[in-house]
């Protein structure tokens, strides 16, 4: 899940266009530094790199409980610094490439994939099977650590959660007399009543910054079975699976379920939306509630994954992750550090920091978190039938993800089905060209 704040998605999740960002950066550094000892730490000290994950709250909390560290004996304390989302892809692209960088750190959720790509990534395999013994590999929720796993070993370990849910308004759709939809056919019919309400069924948005709207059509896809990528890691875009529901999107569009103005729309906009009771239900991400505040925000509820008309269930989410470099001071030191991390986190869920939702099922356990309805329901019923970007052909995140996380060819897809003005078949085969053309074999 995204932040409890509003802001962008994809600074929240993804790397991407890195990849040129990074060619250019690593031959600058190349031509400016003299061998980078500095990176990941000095003196066996462990540089520990995060992101704004939450609101105000969540950055200093994130620091003390870092700076509380007390390495075994014979290894580095940690060190703390808050990379901005603001030109993050420059700050770490440039800092790895001249070994400059920190030894352990977050970032862009594809971030780890193209680092480990260039043989920049230490993998975590020894640190999983250090917590198969102390407990803590056992405490992940179900199928999370697999996610992140590459041919070579795992590049990353799991930490917070951004999702893809459905939300509806209960005092709406009570006033109204509409029942929850439990699956596609329900769903439209519930539109149809809303709508002559004067409210949309399908909240939704796609302008600036709002790649939600693209994870949207990419969780209808995987509700149904589909998705983007074959067990390759190919694109594989124009599917049987993948028309129908992008048809159903085109034919809610169709029958003005959906706001004309939601290809505009940035994320402030649909929640003004939801605010005005404009919007009766839709997708978006799990801190929607929060986002939105106030009494219509305490009335918005998370609904059940709707079954496609494949018989299936299933969504897109983020496995957001920390990753450890090759370049640190020690990796022992490294994993050291991270498992104390991970036994000491909890407070930045149970404080209420706003970082999106836990990785660890003892944290979800948590009085804190139990008291969120919608976040317990998210943990329940979305977290273990929802997919990575890698669905059909693979539960995991991979380097050819970037292709659509936040990119110009997503943007053209979404904008061009929820304008109503493409067929299913030709927006998707438009974006399988285009994702083919940048794919890595």
């Amino acid at each position: 899940m995204e932040s409890q704040s509003s802001g962008a998605a994809f600074t929240r999740r993804g790397f991407i266009g890195l990849a040129g960002a990074v060619s250019a950066t690593a031959l600058l550094a190349a031509c400016t530094t003299g061998g980078g000892s500095s990176g990941g730490g000095s003196a066996g000290v462990i540089k520990f790199w995060n992101q704004p994950w939450g609101g105000t709250t969540f950055n200093p909390l994130d620091k003390q409980i870092t700076l509380a560290y007390k390495p075994p004996k014979g290894l580095g304390k940690a060190t703390y610094q808050e990379i901005q989302w603001a030109n993050f892809t420059q700050t770490y692209s440039s800092a790895v490439a001249s070994n400059t960088g920190p030894a352990v750190s977050s970032g862009g959720g594809t971030q780890a994939f193209l680092f480990e790509s260039q043989g920049k990534i230490a993998y975590a395999d020894h640190l999983l099977d250090s917590w198969k013994k102390n407990g803590l590999y056992d405490d992940f929720l179900p199928g999370l650590i697999d996610t992140l796993k590459t041919k070579n070993g795992y590049a990353a370990v799991p930490y917070n959660l951004d999702m893809r849910v459905m939300w509806y308004n209960k005092s709406l759709l009570s006033k109204y007399g509409v029942a929850v939809p439990t699956d596609w056919d329900t769903y439209v019919a519930a539109c149809k009543t809303l709508k002559s309400h004067g409210i949309y069924g399908y909240g939704t948005y796609a302008g600036a910054g709002g790649f939600t709207g693209g994870h949207n059509l990419v969780s209808h896809m995987i509700n149904n079975g589909g998705g983007l990528f074959d067990s390759n890691n190919q694109p594989n875009c124009v599917t049987p699976e993948n028309i129908e529901a992008m048809d159903w999107v085109l034919g809610l569009v169709k029958n003005g379920y959906v706001d004309p103005r939601s290809a505009t729309y940035t994320a402030a906009n649909a929640q003004a939306q939801y605010k005005a009771l404009k919007f009766g239900m839709g997708w978006d991400t799990g801190g929607l509630a929060s986002n939105v505040g106030g009494s219509v925000g305490n009335d918005l509820v998370v609904a059940s994954p709707l079954t496609g008309p494949s018989g299936k269930k299933g969504a897109l989410f983020f496995p957001n992750n920390i990753m450890m470099y090759t370049h640190t001071p020690s990796q022992k030191g490294s994993e050291a550090f991270l498992t104390y991390y991970y036994k000491n986190m909890a407070p930045l869920w149970t404080k209420n920091t706003g970082i999106g939702l836990p990785p660890l099922k003892s944290i979800a356990a948590t009085k804190e978190f139990q008291s969120v309805p919608n976040n317990v329901k998210i943990i329940n019923e979305w977290q273990p039938i929802s997919k990575t970007w890698g669905a059909p052909g693979s539960n995991t995140v991979f380097l050819n993800v970037t292709t659509v996380d936040g990119t110009p060819a997503m943007d053209t897809f979404t904008q061009g089905i929820l304008g109503g003005k493409v067929t299913a078949k030709a927006a998707l085969t438009t974006l399988q060209n285009t994702l083919k053309a940048n794919a890595k074999p």
